[in-house]
């Protein structure tokens, strides 16, 4: 099962030509959705990343980095 994350391009927090190669690299089989998340509040003070039904944030770009590692699925190794 393919890892879903999104980003708002309307965050302060994080630059989106940073973030995506990083998320990328954590889950090389994820479709990154970019755009708005209607999650305006917290997004006004913080980085945030949608992942796999989860909104992890924290207070900087590289921090939600981080946590966001726990919530990534990895592939399935095949026997």
């Amino acid at each position: 099962m393919a890892n879903d994350i999104q980003v708002c391009d309307e965050c302060n927090f994080m630059k989106l030509k940073s973030i995506i190669p990083k998320l990328q690299k954590m889950a090389p089989d994820a479709e990154i959705k970019v755009g708005c998340k209607s999650y305006c509040g917290p997004c006004g003070k913080r980085a945030f990343v949608y992942v796999n039904g989860r909104y992890v944030s924290a207070p900087t770009e590289e921090e939600v980095l981080k946590k966001v590692e726990a919530f990534i699925k990895q592939p399935a190794v095949q026997k």
